[in-house]
């Protein structure tokens, strides 16, 4: 391949034909969910919530799932495959000797990788007879995705949005009720789990946690309504490797191989599902691979315990084994809010505790973080979401440490979404008129 090549595409037919799922290569078995000692049991009530198939995916054991052919003309549909860039202008802006690939995650049509599993929840909900889908979603990029989604599959959608994020995403909010979405701040009144911190603070900044207890709530009280999560459960990572395995096609094709991957990381999503198969390699191939999930030191959940925690606020969820740092932790609001939760995936946190994943948490204020969106909207000419600007500014921080270093590294990061709806938090955080 050309040393100067900036961009590897797929073509049409190259698009995966199935997931990768990674729980028959872990170190060690998965620990399942589990119903707390008190009680009514959670685990019983998952199927009066959740969709059939995304439970029956949720435990498989299978090393590989199909994707249906009806799911994959909707990825189809919304892109798919996308492209992988070499960032040769950034590399010359740090004068770096390390070779910098990003995946476009950014072209999804709301704009992040959560188009992913939104379409394939959508397609199961509709294929078992549901109308409506409920959701929680904190920067708001997930439920855009599942109103998306639900457009296009023909079902309604509800959406709880954290407060702290629905004031200020006006064009966000817009899009969502444009594809026929309700949305809802959380903590609101329509809940019990959310009434309760409503009627103590009206102006409640809310959080994931929050949120999803009344996404949980509402469609346990409708029969017709299933309830769809965007991150955490194995399910959703399994969706999302869809990018890691386009992603590995793609760097044959350009003849390297990573040996550093990065993304950043909240409840795991994007993080899982562009990491997920080169992790498999590491597992099942003995491949040298570094990973590193860059977080918000405002909520920095893979440096908490690893333990049983609830996944939500008002404790409607199974206990689920994972990197915690407690589900009533107050976490302060940012600007890459999707990245503001209290636990982590369980595939992910096993994978941490076992030392396969390193960590870094940038600092509460944003700054230096923006400072390299900054820095690499000016070199490549894409604006980065707000969360996917920790996976830029990782990067950037490890390409530096190559020019100090000597090394010739192949890095590997994830652009899971672009900014163009989240230009007041940079204007806010970097000082711009």
């Amino acid at each position: 391949m050309p040393s100067d090549q900036r961009q590897f595409r797929l073509d049409v037919d190259e698009l995966p034909t199935r997931w990768y799922n990674i729980i028959p290569d872990l170190p060690e078995p998965l620990p399942p969910p589990k119903d707390p000692e008190d009680g009514p049991s959670r685990m019983e009530q998952l199927p009066n919530m959740m969709i059939g198939e995304c439970l029956k995916q949720e435990f498989s054991t299978d090393s590989w799932i199909d994707i249906p052919e009806g799911l994959r003309q909707l990825y189809l549909q919304a892109g798919r495959p996308r492209p992988l860039f070499r960032a040769l202008s950034l590399e010359k802006a740090l004068g770096t000797p390390a070779r910098l690939y990003y995946k476009s995650e950014f072209y999804s049509p709301t704009g992040s990788h959560k188009v992913n599993t939104a379409l394939a929840q959508a397609y199961y909900a509709k294929e078992q007879g549901f109308e409506r889908l409920t959701t929680e979603t904190g920067a708001g990029q997930w439920g855009n995705a599942l109103a998306y989604a639900t457009a296009l599959t023909g079902l309604e959608c509800t959406v709880y949005w954290v407060r702290a994020v629905y004031k200020w995403k006006a064009a966000r909010l817009g899009f969502i009720k444009m594809l026929g979405g309700e949305v809802y701040a959380s903590p609101s009144d329509r809940t019990e789990a959310g009434r309760k911190l409503y009627e103590q603070n009206p102006d409640h900044p809310g959080s994931l946690g929050i949120a999803i207890s009344e996404g949980l709530e509402d469609s346990k009280n409708d029969p017709k309504a299933a309830y769809c999560l965007g991150s955490v459960l194995n399910h959703v990572l399994l969706h999302q490797t869809v990018i890691g395995l386009e992603t590995q096609k793609q760097f044959e094709k350009a003849g390297v191989y990573p040996d550093l991957v990065i993304s950043c990381l909240g409840g795991g999503s994007n993080f899982g599902g562009f990491a997920l198969p080169f992790m498999g390699d590491v597992l099942t191939k003995g491949k040298k691979i570094q990973f590193i999930a860059a977080q918000s030191q405002a909520a920095p959940n893979l440096q908490g315990e690893y333990r049983y925690n609830f996944a939500d606020h008002a404790e409607i969820t199974p206990m689920l084994k994972m990197c915690t740092l407690g589900h009533k932790a107050v976490l302060e609001p940012i600007k890459g809010d999707g990245l503001r939760y209290h636990g982590c995936s369980p595939i992910i946190s096993l994978l941490r505790h076992h030392g396969y994943i390193d960590t870094v948490a940038y600092p509460q204020d944003e700054k230096h973080v923006f400072e390299s969106a900054r820095l690499f909207v000016n070199a490549e000419g894409f604006l980065p979401a707000p969360e996917s600007a920790y996976s830029v500014c990782c990067a950037i921080d490890e390409a530096k440490k190559c020019k100090e270093t000597g090394e010739g590294k192949v890095i590997a990061f994830n652009v899971s979404g672009h900014g163009f709806m989240d230009m007041e938090g940079y204007r806010e955080v970097l000082g711009i008129e």
